[in-house]
């Protein structure tokens, strides 16, 4: 199962979507585009999750496709 992530930049001026936790493959000024993303990418590579962290890199959701 893949795994992709949103999470904040250093300064959280910024969010990235990353897979399997490892380089991000995107950043997005806006934390809706980045779960946008993540959410596309991941229904395309199903079975698949996404895991959306806040401001701390604390999980505040995951999905399941």
């Amino acid at each position: 199962m893949k795994e992709y992530s949103v999470v904040p930049n250093k300064d959280v001026t910024g969010w990235f979507v990353k897979i399997e936790d490892v380089a991000p493959t995107d950043e997005f000024d806006e934390r809706d585009q980045a779960v946008e993303k993540a959410v596309e990418l991941a229904e395309n590579n199903k079975p698949s999750r996404v895991l959306i962290m806040d401001q701390n890199h604390e999980v505040e959701s995951e999905r399941t496709f």
